[in-house]
């Protein structure tokens, strides 16, 4: 009889030892459960004080606290400057959203599809041709001033693009193709270029509109041109009417981008975040804009178009030019007529000779 309870006790213990362990198992996997208890019990609660302030004239002076804070209402601080009372200023919210959302999309389709339309019409139909050819005789389109503020502003642009759409697109496009530290280092650089180059642009294309709207007033035949968009002997005097058009949207386009970038430039002269805010905006709808359209420009005025890029670099354009795309021009200045020479004439043989 001793032997047998002297033969239990020991197992009794260990029974008490495995049910302590597993005890504490259970307990310690139900402790944390205990916490969403918690949080449904205080939802319940937080429902039920709802219900109750709803019923009451009560306000949850916290909750209106908050909603002041986000809506930009102004307190008190000892930081003096614009907006050193404003806690939280929720428009930087609604920036982030619209750059990185339909500003970001509609702006990369709007570049895309130009340019999927001009490699369409290049292959279906190539360029323009002179028709019968190069006469050999030149009139003088463009002076020297002309072409120097039109290469400087040209340029001043696509630098400004390169670097304003690296800034933009860069976390989409160019991080996945250079990594973030080959990212970072050509940021380094786009931005200060970007910056500096902004006003001497700004200079170069005021110059370029005050220079060229006498030759960009429309006259009555300018609609005929819009009608038959720029047909066959379509009347057109110095400019077309589709290059009319293109110094308008760019004449507006330049101003909405120069004080819009003026605002982002200068944020020390005591803008409010509202305004800088709008100010992005409108500088990088306005300037997507104008990108895609100068795209066209580009084209047209390079390959698009025989004849037309002559003018932007010696001045002279083939009389057969002048006749085909600016005839009421060309019959104010026909008497002008001069043999082509050096590459221009070189350029004439050749096409004779074919």
């Amino acid at each position: 009889m001793r032997k047998q309870e002297i033969t239990r006790k020991p197992r009794s213990r260990l029974q008490i030892a495995l049910a302590a362990v597993a005890l504490s198992l259970v307990v310690a996997m139900a402790l944390p459960l205990t916490g969403y208890l918690a949080h449904d019990a205080g939802l319940a609660w937080a429902a039920e004080s709802d219900e109750a302030a709803k019923d009451s004239d009560d306000v949850n002076p916290r909750a209106e606290y908050w909603r002041a804070v986000r809506q930009g209402t102004e307190g008190y601080s000892a930081v003096p400057g614009p907006e050193a009372g404003v806690l939280i200023q929720n428009g930087g919210e609604n920036w982030r959203n619209t750059r990185n959302g339909p500003l970001f999309f509609f702006g990369a389709t709007m570049i895309i599809a130009v340019l999927i339309a001009i490699a369409i019409k290049h292959m279906v139909k190539g360029t323009d041709r002179l028709e019968g050819g190069r006469t050999g005789r030149t009139v003088t389109r463009w002076s020297a001033f002309d072409r120097v503020i039109h290469w400087y502003v040209a340029i001043s642009f696509i630098v400004l693009t390169i670097t304003g759409l690296s800034l933009l697109f860069g976390r989409s496009v160019l991080i996945p193709l250079l990594g973030k530290e080959g990212f970072a280092a050509w940021a380094q650089i786009a931005k200060p270029v970007h910056d500096y180059l902004a006003l001497p642009f700004a200079a170069g294309l005021i110059v370029m509109f005050l220079l060229w709207i006498p030759k960009n007033l429309f006259k009555s035949y300018d609609f005929q041109w819009l009608k038959s968009l720029g047909g066959k002997h379509a009347p057109a005097g110095f400019m077309n009417g589709g290059e009319k058009v293109f110094f308008w949207l760019l004449f507006f386009g330049g101003i909405a981008i120069t004080v819009s970038g003026f605002y982002l430039l200068f944020p020390n002269l005591g803008w409010v975040r509202e305004s800088m805010q709008l100010a992005h905006i409108v500088h990088t709808a306005s300037t997507l804009f104008l990108i895609a359209i100068s795209l066209g420009h580009i084209y047209l005025g390079s390959v698009g178009v025989e004849g037309v890029l002559d003018g932007m670099v010696s001045g002279e354009v083939d009389e057969a030019f002048a006749r085909s795309h600016h005839n009421l021009w060309y019959e104010e200045v026909k008497d002008t007529a001069k043999p082509a020479t050096g590459s221009s004439a070189a350029d004439t043989s050749t096409a004779a000779q074919t």
